[in-house]
Parts: C-alpha cells; sequence; structure tokens
C-alpha cells in the first residue's frame, strides 16, 4: 500500500499526519491527492462515508492555499453543523505544522455575529452549512472575489436534506472561476443536475463500494421479537465493557424512548435527535466524545457527521429502506484501519430487506447471537473477582472500625461472606434482565407479539387464576394501545409477554393481569416518567369490567372486538360511518359535533336511504361501519 509520502504533499502536512497516527492513505485519498494537487479544473469524488473523504479533498487543499494571504479562498459546504465542526478539526489537526491558517466554521444555531467577528479577522478557509452560508453571503458578509475552490461535501446528503435551492444560489453567485470540488457517495439524479449546471469537465474518482463497505466491519444480523430489542442492548453491555457505539433507529421518537428505557435501567446513554436544541446535541456529543457514553442513539439525519474514534459497534435497531443509509451508518466504526461489528437487530418480517440490502452492497451477513444471561453473569463476576482483588485498601480506615466491623462477622464464615457478596452482584444481574433465551427462534418466539398461551379461569373479580391485577394510569388518551403498552411493560421491567394475561384499557387508565410470580416486578414503574407523564402504578384487588365497547367480541388480549369499525366515535352512531362522530346517526363521512343537528337534505336523504337498506345499526353493529373500534 502506499504510503502519504508518494503522494506530493509537503512536509509539514506530511509531519501533521504524523502527529494524528495517520500512516497509510485510503483508496479514494490514493487516487484524489495526486489529481487535486496537480489538476487546475473541477472534480467529483465518489466514495461511501467512512472512506476518508475528508482527508482526501482536505490535505491538497491545505497544500494550495496562500496562508500569507488574508482573504476567503476555499469554502466547504457540508449538511449538518456536526460535520462542519468535524471538517474544522481535522483541518486544524492536519494544518498545524502549515503555520498561520484561519479555519472558520459557520452554521445554524450559533451566534451568528460571533461568526461575522471571526470571518473579519481573516478566514481562508470556511465550512459552512447551506443556509447560514447563504444568510452570510446576502449579508454581503462573505466576499467570494479571491475564491478559488469549492468544495461540496456529503453532496449527496445535502440534497436530500432539502438545500437544493440554497446550493444553486451559493454556486450562482461565486461563478469567479473557482474549481468544484464534490464529493458525494451516489451520482444521483440532483448530483449529475449539478455536474452538468456548474461543472466543465470534471476529473472523476468512483470508488467501488463492494470493495469498501465490508472491509473491516463484521456484518451481523440478530432475528428476534421486537418487544426484545432493548433487552437485547442491556445484554450486549452488560456483557461486553468495552462497548462503544451508535444505535440507529428509525424516528425521533423511537430514539428518544430507547435512550430513555436504557437510561432508566442505569445504562449510560443519550439520544441524538432534530427535535433536541443545540446545546442539548452538543452536550451529547461531548458526552460521547469523551466517552462518557457507551452508546449514543441517533436518527440518521442527526447522525450526520459524527466521526469519532474507536466506535466497536454500529447496531441497526430498525433496518433503513435504503440500502445507502445502511452503508452510512455501519460506516461509524471501523475506521483507519481499524477493526468493527455492524449488528441488524431484525424481526420475521426484515428478512426480505435484509437479503435485499446484502445483495445491493455485497455483503454476507453471519448470524449473531444475543449474550445468554449464564455468560454475562459468568463473566460478570470474574469482573466483579478480579476488581475486589485488585481493591485497594483505603489507609485511613480507622483500625477500631476495622475490628468492630470483624467482630460483627464473628459468627460468619468465610464461605458465607462470599455467598452473600455474591449473591448481590448475582441479583443485581438478574434484576435488570428477564430469563428469557432470546436467541430462540422457534415457531412463536420470533413473532413480534407475543406466543399465544392457555387462559386461566376466571376468579370472581375477573382476575385470571395464578395472576394479580395491577392498575397503570396510562390508557389511549396517552398515545398508546394494548400493543405498545404490552411492549411497554415488557421492555422496562423484564416481564415477558407469555407472563401477561388480559389487558384491559380506557381512555385514562389500563388494568394488566401479571401471573403472581413476577407481578411485583411491575412495580418498578410507579413513579417514573414516559414521554413526560409520571406513572402511577399498584395492585388492583376490586373488579374490573371490560368497557362495553369491547364486551361480546372476538377473543384474543383484552377483548378485542370484531365489526368492521375503521374510524373511532364517541357514541352510538348508525351504519356506514367512515370519519369521527360526536353524536349519533349514521352513514357520517366527515367529522361534525354534538350541536350539528341541523343537517342538509343531503344527508337526510342519505339517512333514509341506509336506513331502507337495513344499514342502521339497531341490529348489533353490522352496518358496515369502516372505522377502528376501541
Amino acid at each position: 500500500m502506499k504510503n502519504f509520502e508518494v503522494l506530493g504533499l509537503s512536509q509539514p502536512l506530511l509531519n501533521g499526519l504524523a502527529d494524528m497516527g495517520f500512516e497509510n492513505p485510503t483508496e479514494i485519498q490514493q487516487q484524489s491527492i495526486p489529481i487535486l494537487l496537480k489538476h487546475d479544473g473541477d472534480f467529483i469524488g465518489l466514495a461511501q462515508t467512512g472512506t476518508g473523504k475528508t482527508a482526501a479533498f482536505g490535505l491538497p487543499l491545505l497544500d494550495l492555499i496562500d496562508v500569507n494571504s488574508r482573504e476567503v479562498q476555499a469554502l466547504i459546504l457540508a449538511p449538518t453543523r456536526e460535520l462542519a465542526q468535524q471538517i474544522c478539526g481535522q483541518m486544524e489537526q492536519m494544518s498545524k505544522h502549515l503555520g498561520k491558517l484561519n479555519v472558520v466554521p459557520v452554521f445554524g444555531g450559533a451566534n451568528i455575529m460571533n461568526q461575522i467577528r471571526d470571518i473579519r479577522r481573516g478566514a481562508q478557509i470556511i465550512v459552512a452549512t447551506p443556509g447560514r452560508l447563504m444568510d452570510l453571503m446576502k449579508r454581503r458578509e462573505v466576499k467570494l472575489d479571491a475564491l478559488k475552490y469549492m468544495v461540496l461535501d456529503e453532496a449527496d446528503e445535502m440534497l436530500n436534506m432539502g438545500f437544493k435551492e440554497d446550493i444553486d444560489f451559493i454556486l450562482s453567485k461565486s461563478d469567479t472561476g473557482r474549481n468544484i470540488w464534490l464529493f458525494s457517495a451516489t451520482m444521483a439524479r440532483e448530483i449529475k443536475r449539478i455536474v452538468d449546471t456548474y461543472m466543465v469537465q470534471p476529473e472523476e474518482v468512483r470508488i467501488n463500494p463492494k470493495n469498501i463497505v465490508n472491509k473491516n466491519i463484521e456484518h451481523q444480523s440478530i432475528q428476534l421479537k421486537a418487544s426484545d430489542k432493548i433487552e437485547a442492548l442491556r445484554r450486549f453491555l452488560d456483557y461486553d465493557e468495552d462497548m462503544f457505539g451508535v444505535v440507529f433507529c428509525r424516528t425521533k421518537r423511537d430514539t428518544q424512548n430507547v435512550a430513555d428505557q436504557l437510561n432508566n435501567n442505569g445504562y449510560a446513554t443519550e439520544a441524538l435527535h432534530g427535535d433536541m436544541s443545540q446545546a442539548q446535541r452538543d452536550a451529547a456529543m461531548k458526552r460521547f466524545r469523551n466517552k462518557n457514553l457507551k452508546l449514543l442513539i441517533a436518527t440518521d439525519v442527526a447522525a450526520r457527521g459524527i466521526d469519532v474514534d474507536d466506535i466497536t459497534h454500529v447496531i441497526h435497531f430498525a433496518l433503513p429502506d435504503d440500502p445507502e443509509f445502511y452503508t452510512h451508518r455501519s460506516g461509524r466504526t471501523a475506521r483507519a484501519g481499524k477493526k468493527g461489528v455492524s449488528i441488524a437487530l431484525i424481526t420475521r418480517g426484515d428478512n426480505r430487506k435484509l437479503k435485499f440490502i446484502a445483495s445491493k452492497l455485497g455483503i454476507e451477513f453471519t448470524q449473531g447471537e444475543v449474550p445468554a444471561l449464564e455468560a454475562i453473569t459468568q463473566k460478570r463476576i470474574s469482573r466483579w473477582s478480579e476488581n475486589m482483588i485488585k481493591q485497594e485498601i483505603n489507609e485511613k480506615i480507622d483500625e477500631q472500625l476495622v475490628n468492630a466491623v470483624q467482630e460483627s462477622f464473628a459468627d460468619v464464615t468465610k464461605e458465607e461472606i462470599i455467598a452473600k457478596l455474591l449473591t448481590k452482584e448475582y441479583n443485581s444481574i438478574y434484576k435488570r434482565n428477564s430469563i428469557s433465551d432470546l436467541n430462540d427462534r422457534s415457531k412463536g418466539r420470533d413473532r413480534d407479539d407475543s406466543p399465544r398461551r392457555e387462559r386461566g379461569k376466571r376468579t370472581s373479580r375477573g382476575t385470571e387464576e395464578g395472576m394479580k391485577t395491577y392498575f397503570i394510569n396510562l390508557g389511549l388518551k396517552d398515545d398508546i394501545n394494548k400493543g405498545a403498552l404490552l411492549g411497554y411493560v415488557c421492555d422496562t421491567t423484564g416481564i415477558s409477554g407469555a407472563q401477561i394475561g388480559r389487558i384491559v384499557m380506557d381512555k385514562t387508565h389500563s388494568y394488566m393481569d401479571i401471573a403472581e410470580d413476577v407481578a411485583s416486578q411491575i412495580l418498578t414503574l410507579d413513579g417514573k416518567q414516559r414521554n413526560g407523564h409520571d406513572l402511577r402504578v399498584n395492585e388492583h384487588k376490586g373488579v374490573v369490567k371490560e368497557p362495553a365497547r369491547e364486551r361480546g367480541g372476538r377473543g384474543g388480549r383484552g377483548g378485542r372486538s370484531g365489526g368492521g369499525f375503521k374510524g373511532r366515535r364517541d357514541s352510538n352512531g348508525g351504519g356506514g360511518f367512515k370519519g369521527r362522530s360526536n353524536s349519533g346517526g349514521s352513514s357520517h363521512r366527515g367529522r361534525r359535533s354534538d350541536s350539528d343537528n341541523s343537517g342538509s337534505g343531503n344527508r337526510s336523504s342519505r339517512r333514509r336511504s341506509d336506513s331502507s337498506s337495513g344499514s342502521n345499526d339497531s341490529g348489533g353493529n353490522r352496518g358496515g361501519f369502516k372505522g377502528r373500534k376501541w
């Protein structure tokens, strides 16, 4: 493999790379740097995230900048604040032997006047997000008379994030003979439009993603129930004390929920998503970079620009729809020649998508395993024993105190003390993990819902025999249904779905039957929060009756009722309902309030028509009602 010396870089830059511990260039760096140092024209570099594109354009750019001039000579556009900051940091590290060079980051969410002040002091290179740069250009604070280079980093991602008009504005207003260097993971249609519109006979370097994506990354897939995914994360963290990774979720809400559930169980994690303030995002990234977190839980967009050393694992809590996003995600690990693991947590329904990703990217997924509780126990106890032996004795402990403790333990044998200490550590492991075998893929175990079980006889209070009933102040108004409540309880308490029976849900609260031997575990929810809502949980010893709207329906957990209802209503409506109704009547196809009694001719004739055709509701909700019944 070539080293950096043969690429034509100056000695000050080589010294900076040596300080950073870089020895051998990546493929995109090998091919791009010599061209960019000599080619006075436009350039396209196509390579996946994590292949070293920042150094591929950053090193030749630094060698070509005139450090004696205080004018803006290069603009680098990046899609997110985090990536802009990361580029600035790398540029400053690589250029520390070059002399006086100012690289100024500008982005939204920060004080624009401070950024203007930094630019006025003299900035040879500006690294910016498109929106903030456009704002500064309109204020005439960024002067482009001496601009020589315009770099578009992660160009496809900027376009995906809606910066098309901003980029067009910047490129059209900066056409002063500058060269455009465009770096992207793909040559999408919009990228091709930019090339055709603004670039002239560009040189191109294209790195085949199949030569990159699985080079240093081990790709694993683990099939399990959706409700077991949180516990799988807990077990990975319990088993591997050196784990340091990023967990990718599909939505901002999922991201926050996963982080909250892990934090509530004592794990050091942090969420990163678009609903957080910039100060919160900066604080989360600082904690992650300082390795005060074991896992960062992020969305795809929020994770752009994360370039943190020594990430050991990337975990896909939900698979992305686009194979390119899988590559972007997994590229967070195995950087700078190191090894990494990418784990996809999938349900049975994800197998087709997983095969598509594997085929598209030319990678092979091996079947991984969630660490078994027995293996976690053995490893944790072994570490605990080693740490106890290594524990230094505090010299400040008073001898009299030692004698007092020895006297209190006089009737306890050494074996008993060890067993008691071991029991405390053992219980702490089992307290936050269920005894379920998460790797059991037998029929029913890999379903997204809990396995069916035989229903017990009912007591006089309606509770199943061998179970206790608990009240939870979560209901339909809290944006939760029975399936979501079941998953939430399983994920946060360690109770399995097979140990939960009847669920009765109303607007403001719910009742849940739980097997007596594990029932007390649900009390761990009491006093916790869910989406800002303080939870209250207690045993209920009274009679629980299912709401009238749920009686007499089909069987199943919680007494789901039949009927073709596919909407929502708050009182006895008639047939043909296809929207929301708060009062009686049939055939309503929109939304009306209780006071809307006037009716129109059309509505009256429709009611008469429905009535004559036998679609009223007097016969037991059989009138073609097409909504969702609670």
